[in-house]
């Protein structure tokens, strides 16, 4: 396909940018305390750069320490000392034909109490303790969410009191106008850094729930003063930030507002609350007639999490709709995320007239190279993003440890300076097993130099992936699988199918070195009567299609995400399901946009959910279960017993291999159980260092 349009030039303001492909900004955790980027920053932008995009937009950029820092680590504009290192950044960006904005940013009642003042306190602390403070802090950090479970932490501030934000449960409370008057000046003054720093724009954050959505929307803004009210009063807020911003960087530096056009209360059942897309569309012309250079459209907030962060059900281009609603009204350029997952669906919205500029963000983190492989006419050998949320998951666990996000198919992330040895000179390693350990350590070992020969016992690649990829609307995380082999296609990698790996094999390969993939198995466990049963199968039975369940009663045994979404595979073959978990919620330990994805379409089927229960018997037609409060009995009907109790290692070729080849490493889930981000992560390791 010829993507004329992508590759096209556009301006927004006097900036022109070399082509629509614009990587918007996501919070990762590179930053640091004072505010200004760690080289780790530095370099994962630049790899961006590198891989193509024509314009950056950076992570939330604090205006303000005291209310307005999201994150430990994150990028700031609220001082004059963080101009020097932001411009050294940008100039790293621009040698790549690539602008950079900064994106302007304050959380309001989205923040964590925990945030409130403690980066003032921690830049003063460090100055005295040196890095010290930051070993320090990270070990007693932890300690901070159970402050905020007791409010014993200072309230955020919100333009009103209102009920906590969802993900953020932080009391908060009401901005003074000298407070509303001082977060002006300071998102202006924040501007003028960025101009200073050689920033080609700025983007004020007025989306995803955060300050000034809040003033935007009737839920969370009921003042009654004139920054409340109607719809005029309600935008003020943000209308003086862009005179003030005018006033002080002049008519001529580009700024982009990026807005939630529609609070999408709707979508969860609160219709009625906040404001909707005819609402949002109204603010878009206003802030067209006002003198922006751009509008960057978005949608909802943290509140309905899951309409502009999508799980992986959700499908590509579901609410271009929006985008295209605010393009028919403004005259300046607009820009989208849309979930773009292909340089096709890019092309098409652009040639469809939905949106200028395409904004490709988890797609980014995933493959920084996306761009140019797109122009090089390589755009199979992209690393598509899977859509698994493992970026968010892992950036919020990790910002209390002092680390970063990861990603599911990029181990690569925040490494970006990592250089591969290429010493493989030919040798021969064999990998045994084409999962995605199987393939990351191939691929990895590849690009180093060796040959590499793949056995695995399935007619396709994909191991437990495959598994996943089958309940509905899940099939996007098999592009992984997918991905990983059309790379180690292009590198050489010969992948041998429907073979079965032993030891006389891999002595007859006589290889350097063996990578044992092999994976896991099922955990059935026998101490529990009636688990031998011929009524009785495991999720992945269910989902290979060993074994078919239809129009009976099933009780899926364990609520992980592997549970809930072969239940819901069961609820589309006419089964009424129970699932029965010994915690005291479902799925515990899971990341709850994948809960608030799946749960209600399981109660939508009927679904029955028995927490706090533990499985003791399986009988003809029904099951035993006690609860492990009361310690009382219940009998369920079930005319069949689905187990997903998790998995277990397979790696009994591991001596086999260890008899013939004195280099053996054992990876993913054959060594140790775990996501797709594990089995990639233990994969890239192994073979980067072999």
């Amino acid at each position: 396909m010829d993507y004329k349009l992508l590759f096209s030039p556009m301006k927004i303001g006097n900036c022109e940018i070399k082509n629509r492909i614009v990587m918007p900004p996501m919070m990762l955790g590179f930053g640091q305390f004072d505010g200004t980027p760690t080289q780790k920053m530095e370099d994962y932008y630049e790899e961006r750069a590198k891989g193509g995009a024509g314009l950056i937009i950076t992570e939330i950029t604090r205006v303000d320490d005291f209310s307005g820092a999201s994150a430990f680590a994150q990028l700031g504009l609220s001082h004059d000392y963080q101009i020097e290192p932001l411009k050294r950044m940008i100039d790293k960006i621009h040698r790549h034909d690539c602008k950079l904005f900064v994106q302007l940013h304050h959380p309001g009642r989205q923040n964590l109490g925990l945030m409130m003042g403690t980066v003032p306190l921690s830049n003063a602390c460090r100055k005295i303790m040196g890095s010290a403070y930051d070993k320090m802090f990270y070990k007693i950090a932890p300690m901070g969410k159970k402050m905020m479970e007791k409010d014993l932490v200072l309230p955020t501030w919100s333009p009103s009191k209102v009920e906590r934000a969802y993900s953020a449960e932080s009391l908060n409370r009401e901005m003074s106008v000298k407070q509303i008057e001082k977060i002006i000046r300071e998102f202006a003054d924040a501007a003028l850094r960025a101009k200073k720093a050689g920033a080609d724009g700025v983007e004020l954050h007025a989306a995803h729930g955060y300050l000034i959505q809040q003033f935007l929307s009737p839920f969370t803004n009921r003042r009654t003063d004139k920054y409340g009210g109607s719809l005029e009063n309600r935008m003020r807020f943000l209308l003086e930030i862009i005179a003030s911003i005018r006033a002080k960087c002049g008519s001529d530096f580009p700024l982009v507002v990026r807005l939630s056009v529609d609070e999408c209360y709707a979508m969860i059942g609160q219709e009625g609350k906040g404001y909707t897309l005819e609402d949002g569309v109204k603010m878009a012309e206003i802030l067209d007639k006002n003198g922006v250079d751009a509008i960057d459209v978005s949608c909802a907030g943290y509140d309905t999490y899951n309409y502009w962060l999508e799980p992986v059900s959700f499908e590509p281009g579901w609410r271009k709709y929006m985008a295209k609603a605010v393009k028919e009204k403004v005259s300046v350029p607009v820009l989208a995320a849309n979930l773009i997952r292909s340089p096709k669906q890019a092309e098409e919205q652009l040639e469809e007239g939905i949106q200028d500029f395409v904004c490709l963000g988890r797609s980014h983190i995933a493959d920084p190279h996306w761009a140019q492989k797109v122009k090089n006419g390589e755009e199979n050998l992209i690393k598509r993003c899977i859509c698994c949320l493992y970026c968010m998951e892992s950036m919020q666990n990790n910002a209390y440890k002092g680390s970063h996000a990861n990603c599911s198919v990029n181990p690569l992330l925040g490494h970006e300076r990592y250089a591969l040895k290429k010493d493989g000179n030919g040798r021969k390693v064999l990998v045994i097993g084409a999962g995605v350990a199987g393939l990351t350590a191939a691929q990895t070992l590849a690009e180093r130099g060796f040959s590499v020969k793949v056995y695995e016992k399935c007619e396709k690649p994909g191991g437990q992936v495959t598994l996943a990829a089958q309940p509905p609307k899940k099939e996007k995380i098999y592009w992984c699988v997918e991905d990983l082999a059309a790379n180690c296609s292009a590198l050489g990698v010969e992948i041998i199918y429907n073979t079965a790996a032993d030891g006389k094999l891999i002595e007859s390969e006589a290889p350097y070195a063996v990578f044992v993939a092999t994976g896991g198995a099922p955990v059935i466990p026998r101490s529990i009567e009636g688990t031998d049963g011929e009524n009785v199968c495991t999720a992945a039975q269910v989902l290979d299609g060993t074994v078919e369940i239809k129009d009976k009663k099933v009780a899926v045994i364990g609520s992980g995400m592997t549970g809930l979404e072969t239940a819901e595979y069961l609820c589309g073959m006419g089964n009424r399901v129970c699932i029965v978990e010994m915690a005291d919620s479902l799925a515990p330990g899971t990341w709850m946009q994948h809960i608030d994805d799946a749960v209600p379409k399981l109660k939508a089927c009927g679904t029955k959910f028995l927490t706090s229960s533990r499985l003791v018997k399986i009988g003809d037609g029904q099951i035993e279960v006690e609860s492990t409060k009361s310690k009382s009995l219940h009998i369920e009907p079930a005319d069949f017993v689905v187990l997903s109790l998790g998995v277990k290692p397979v790696n009994e070729l591991e001596s086999a291999a260890k008899a013939v080849c004195g280099k053996v490493c054992v990876i993913g889930d054959a060594s140790k159980c775990g996501r797709i981000a594990d089995a990639t992560a233990s994969a890239f390791k192994a073979a980067a260092t072999l």
